[in-house]
């Protein structure tokens, strides 16, 4: 009995994502643990693997690559030997073994050049379709000639998977275009057999005065449901403190001469990282989850941290975060941005935080509201350290600080532990003293 091939669900809001492509062919054979395809979704490309073995079938409307697909879409069968594929899914004709009853010029390319191939593609001409009327190579006279190329001639066209030609583009160039907001559908072509290049959709990027069109990608989607569902699915409220950053600066002075050659120097946010996962150890409700019957407090502190990218936000998660060195949170932090850099984040690594910190400091902002990712409980947003006037004593003298702001979900805890968290949070900033094992 066939085994059906199914979209998983990758990420707790995922409903849908985009196929990038196949990694086995149909009729293949495919053994357990083997990579199928790989499918983008909740802003990482991962590779789908198959716990069963079989010969591969894909369905007749299987997905092509940048196809939206959904969660629990049956896109292709594992097969036995000598098994046929399910009526519902069967293939077209054209890829039925050979020996059977077929009609040629379904399953022969009709002869024809490129750019007649190119001008067919314009015009919504199916050269398949044109060749059974039509004796001898197809020409540009009779693609313009053709009746399929009227409005009327366009619906009578028929729908099958046979019918719908590919528009041949490379890798490189259909990125270019997802970044650049280009339907690169009908788009002509300038490489071999008319394949759309780079340079092709650079060309086709519109300059209007009036502004373009961006297309929402998967990553922009899922950024937007998790924004939404941060204010729709939760009661966020945000805390503002403003703690003294002094020995904050001063130890991070110190890290820069003591951190081992080949090791990188924490940065401001690592160190945060590390005060804040002290601190949820303490009052680990900071980190709880609302579920209809309770709420269910992690056994692990898992903290995610924002990274803005060219590919859009990522937030990679450091695991056990309370359990690690200053050195090895700015290890596995320095990782973790590299591949979000590089479009190599697997969901996993963004995957199950219990606690998430977002910085902007560096980009001179000195205090925000941050967005909580549900289902988490709290974001804490850190400000630029600013070198400010204050009042010690009778005394103005100049300080280091730092606003750091804490959003929580209402329903988890009430303000006054938020606070005391919160408290806790400036007060290891001040004295940058934390449990950790670096020595600094």
């Amino acid at each position: 009995m066939s085994i059906p091939i199914t979209i998983p669900r990758l990420g707790w809001n995922m409903e849908e994502g985009t196929f990038i492509e196949w990694r086995k062919r149909d009729g293949d054979t495919i053994r357990p643990g083997d990579v199928l395809y790989v499918l983008e979704s909740e802003k990482a490309a991962e590779e789908i693997e198959t716990l069963d073995g079989g010969i591969l079938g894909i369905a007749a409307d299987g997905p092509r690559p940048g196809d939206k697909v959904k969660v629990g879409q049956v896109i292709a069968h594992l097969l036995a030997q000598g098994e046929a594929l399910p009526i519902a899914a069967a293939r077209p004709p054209a890829l039925q073994p050979t020996g059977q009853d077929q009609c040629p010029a379904a399953r022969v390319p009709p002869a024809a050049s490129p750019s007649v191939r190119l001008l067919a593609r314009q015009l919504g001409v199916d050269l398949a379709q044109l060749a059974v009327s039509s004796a001898g190579p197809i020409n540009d006279a009779k693609v313009r000639s053709s009746d399929l190329s009227s409005p009327a001639g366009m619906a009578s066209r028929p729908t099958s998977p046979m019918s719908r030609q590919r528009v041949a583009i490379s890798p490189r160039a259909r990125r270019v275009a997802r970044e650049l907001g280009v339907d690169w559908n009908g788009l002509p072509g300038s490489g071999r057999n008319a394949r759309i290049r780079e340079r092709d959709i650079r060309a086709a990027v519109s300059q209007v005065a009036a502004g373009r069109i961006i297309p929402h990608t998967a990553v922009r989607k899922a950024i937007a449901a998790r924004m939404i569902a941060g204010i729709t699915q939760a009661a966020p409220v945000t805390l503002h403190a403003r703690a003294e950053a002094g020995e904050l600066v001063r130890r991070r002075r110190r890290l820069k001469t003591a951190t081992s050659p080949g090791d990188p120097v924490p940065t401001y946010a690592d160190m945060l990282l590390q005060i804040v996962a002290v601190a949820l150890s303490s009052q680990p409700l900071m980190q709880a989850q609302w579920r209809d019957n309770g709420l269910l407090v992690p056994e692990r502190i898992d903290i995610a941290f924002a990274v803005d990218t060219e590919h859009g936000l990522f937030a990679p998660v450091i695991r056990n975060a309370d359990r690690l060195s200053l050195c090895e949170v700015a290890r596995q932090a320095l990782a973790l941005m590299e591949r979000a850099s590089a479009g190599k984040l697997s969901g996993d690594d963004m995957r199950d935080a219990t606690f998430t910190i977002t910085n902007l400091g560096m980009h001179g902002v000195e205090e925000f509201t941050p967005i909580i990712t549900p289902p988490q409980c709290a974001v804490l947003g850190i400000g630029k350290i600013s070198r400010v006037p204050a009042v010690v004593g009778d005394a103005v003298v100049p300080r280091d600080q730092v606003v750091l702001s804490l959003a929580f979900d209402h329903r988890i805890v009430d303000g006054a532990p938020a606070a005391r968290f919160l408290d806790s949070i400036c007060a290891m900033v001040a004295t940058s003293k934390t449990r950790d094992r670096d020595g600094s």
